[in-house]
């Protein structure tokens, strides 16, 4: 069944992907998208008495769902005492551990039902958008604005990429893609993972528990990690106060990852460069929160991941993922449930 929004011919190549494989798709009963690739669909959507009764029917007989109905946690949780059948759903986020989590499902839920994320689609975007920051704060794109609205014609020195340090924290496909970017502008890259098993787009790997002297070594630093209990306020105040004045902070990962009134600190005190930033905690952020404002900081809303080809990424996987599960294989980017990663 497809309970998130998705255009007709992404749904053929489902159907396509295993010969007998029936397909559950009632788009009437699913809100229309606000952007390409969404997978919540427009604000305040009903479905009528009798469209509700015929998705409760379809979520019924059910043994797969492509997408969380509803794409959040409570939605989830609604969704799953309507779905005996269920055995595995496929969600559309990399970060699909937080919606399973919010939903608290009841343990028997939980080993009914296998989860997989859409972990490895979005890393090209988001390393994409911490470049884009990164090369805004390094070349100064305020000043430059500044001077094109004066017309003054002022020269100044621009910092650059290659040559300089980046420490890329988690190594996983997000992290692998913005490191294989650095090293294309030349920069010396420094894995930061749970291990110090070499990688290929690493010059060199630190513990992410014993980093030793790599953060303050980078100009550059930037975090992948996904929110669980284990990551959460791994980067304190301690940490960021460590950095050197040079450093640009992104966050492409999690905002509850980091201190974030520390990292306003250092930004609002030019303690640090600067910040590119995707996540937030909470979210969404405060009207009055200074990370709106501050000069320093390239912002996005927690949509740096989002691409009109998205649909057709998370498709492709779960295509091969429904090969494997008919084959009795083992599923890609299968969800931790206990950890939800």
């Amino acid at each position: 069944m497809i309970a998130t929004p998705l255009e007709a011919p992404l749904v053929d190549r489902i159907s396509a992907a295993l010969p007998g494989l029936d397909v559950a798709f009632a788009p009437e009963l699913l809100p229309l998208p606000r952007y390409p690739s969404d997978h919540r669909g427009v604000d305040g959507f009903v479905r009528d008495a009798a469209g509700e009764a015929r998705w409760n029917r379809l979520l019924g007989e059910a043994e797969i769902l492509y997408g969380v109905p509803g794409d959040s946690g409570p939605t989830l949780a609604a969704a799953v005492p309507r779905a005996p059948a269920l055995r595995w759903i496929q969600a559309t986020a990399a970060g699909a551990g937080e919606q399973i989590r919010a939903a608290q499902l009841a343990p028997a839920d939980l080993e009914r039902i296998m989860f997989t994320s859409a972990a490895g689609v979005h890393g090209g975007m988001l390393a994409e958008f911490a470049f884009y920051g990164l090369l805004a704060l390094r070349k100064d794109a305020r000043r430059l604005d500044r001077i094109r609205a004066e017309r003054s014609w002022e020269h100044f020195a621009m910092d650059e990429l290659d040559g300089s340090t980046i420490a890329v924290i988690g190594m996983g496909s997000i992290g692998a893609a913005v490191a294989q970017r650095a090293r294309a502008f030349g920069m010396h890259v420094i894995g930061v993972a749970r291990t110090t098993q070499p990688h290929p787009a690493a010059d060199e790997m630190v513990a992410v528990d014993a980093p030793g002297d790599a953060y303050r070594r980078a100009q550059t630093i930037v975090l992948t990690l996904p929110g669980t209990a284990a990551t959460r306020g791994l980067i304190d105040r301690a940490t960021i106060e460590s950095w050197q004045p040079a450093t640009v902070f992104i966050n492409v990962g999690r905002g509850a990852v980091v201190d974030q009134a520390a990292l306003t600190d250092a930004l609002a005190s030019g303690a640090i460069r600067g910040a590119v930033l995707d996540v937030f905690s909470p979210e969404p952020l405060p009207a009055g929160d200074p990370l709106w404002t501050l000069p320093n900081v390239i912002f996005s809303p927690h949509t740096a991941a989002l691409s009109v080809r998205e649909n057709q990424r998370i498709v492709d996987l779960f295509c091969d993922n429904i090969r494997r599960f008919a084959a009795g294989g083992p599923l890609r980017n299968r969800v931790n449930v206990t950890e939800f990663y």
